[in-house]
């Protein structure tokens, strides 16, 4: 996955209800746990950029409280190679919980990686859960991760040049969209209204869900491509009216080929749509020159859906510490801490913690998160983004030439590589 991505709980209920989840001893009269943690050892791994400032100390400080003794070791790992160090990590038992990206964690589940929490749902919270945040931790039935934050693309614009193009406020429909494109392209100086590469697969699938559409579903016991649908082919005529209002994108390249952001950052572009980190830096083009709205839908009642990348915290399998572990997710997961994620600008697991999100990109992302979606939850997924991808050759030859042909050969495609043994 790229990388793509966040009323405060008494210390003393912390140590009541955590303690008593993370031990088999007696409890005392007070209530907490009488067993002594000392010399046992947490190792958690998190991904660079992930956990906002003060999150970590305020987990590490109600763990402490919870299991006295025991030392919580969080460790900082790099995007970069991170599979292979994840793989020998589970393997070998060196670590107890990690991040993992939510596309990642069907496959670790199914190489037996993951340890099952589905028992320990409920205890963690996850009665609460945004169904279709936690569905990437959900593998044939069982609960192998818990959700822990997200983020989608919104529509990012150039405020100065849409009040030259007469806008007063953002589109409600995608055809309010359109008009205010072409607004947007009669403005002097402007290069692109709307600067989308063709292979810009992760807005295609938001519009293919938006559709009630997907990318591969399972036909009897086989994965089948889903883009030679009505709804992929619909789906598709949304995605060409976008790119139509591209003069400069190229048609077969991605959002990061060049970076868009640095692209959007010259100011002569009207529009993009992506996610956070591509937005540009202050000293690029200024914060108050930059606006944020969620990519409409056919109506004004329900914004297009998205892909939602992020990430989920798991156990793993061979963990030396399974219960002290639960107990870290428990901490995690509360709603003081999930709730300093929505504070960072992530979106949290919980619908309820929606109003602690700060930030005008994330309360942008917000609208779109209810109704979207990750890709098939199935651990064979990363074959079909492996390059050369097929979806985003499919956009260049649709954009370019036939539709259905190039969506039957990317159909065969997605088939062959789901169906792979791992």
């Amino acid at each position: 996955m790229k990388r793509q991505l966040i009323a405060a709980v008494g210390v003393a209920a912390m140590v009541v209800g955590l303690a008593a989840c993370g031990s088999d001893g007696k409890k005392s009269e007070g209530g907490s746990s009488a067993k002594n943690y000392d010399g046992k050892t947490l190792t958690v791994w998190l991904m660079d950029g992930s956990a906002p400032k003060g999150w970590e100390d305020s987990v590490k400080a109600d763990f402490t409280a919870a299991y006295p003794g025991a030392k919580l070791d969080i460790q900082t790992q790099k995007w970069n190679g991170i599979g292979q160090k994840v793989t020998a990590a589970l393997s070998e038992g060196s670590v107890d919980v990690l991040e993992i990206g939510n596309t990642q964690t069907a496959g670790y589940a199914a190489t037996g990686g993951l340890l099952d929490i589905t028992k320990d749902k409920a205890d963690l919270g996850g009665a609460d859960w945004a169904a279709n945040l936690n569905e990437s931790s959900i593998i044939e039935g069982k609960q192998y991760a818990a959700p822990w934050y997200f983020t989608n693309r919104v529509v990012t614009y150039n405020k100065d040049i849409w009040t030259k193009a007469g806008i007063a406020a953002p589109p409600k429909t995608l055809e309010e969209l359109y008009t205010d494109l072409d607004k947007v392209k009669a403005v002097s100086g402007v290069t692109d209204a709307l600067y989308m590469p063709g292979q810009e697969w992760y807005v295609y699938f938001g519009l293919l869900t938006s559709e009630g559409g997907k990318l591969a579903k399972k036909d009897g016991d086989k994965w089948v491509g889903g883009l030679s649908t009505p709804e992929g082919q619909k789906a598709f005529e949304t995605y060409k009216k976008l790119q139509s209002h591209s003069t400069t994108a190229p048609k077969d390249k991605d959002e990061a080929t060049p970076q868009q952001k640095d692209v959007f950052a010259k100011g002569d572009i009207g529009t993009i749509i992506g996610l956070g980190w591509e937005v540009p830096k202050p000293e690029e083009l200024a914060a108050d020159k930059i606006g944020y709205f969620a990519l409409p839908g056919a109506t004004a009642d329900k914004p297009s859906s998205v892909f939602l990348g992020g990430s989920n915290l798991a156990i793993a399998q061979q963990s030396k510490n399974p219960e002290l572990a639960k107990g870290f997710l428990k901490i995690a997961m509360s709603d003081k801490n999930e709730g300093l994620m929505a504070g960072a600008g992530l979106i949290p697991n919980k619908v309820s913690l929606n109003s602690k999100v700060t930030g005008e990109f994330a309360k942008a992302a917000l609208p779109a998160s209810a109704n979207g979606a990750t890709t098939p939850n199935v651990p064979t997924w990363t074959n079909v983004e492996n390059e050369p991808n097929p979806i985003k050759d499919f956009l260049t030859s649709a954009l370019t030439g036939d539709y259905a042909a190039a969506a039957k050969k990317a159909d065969d495609e997605i088939a062959k590589r789901l169906n792979q043994k791992q």
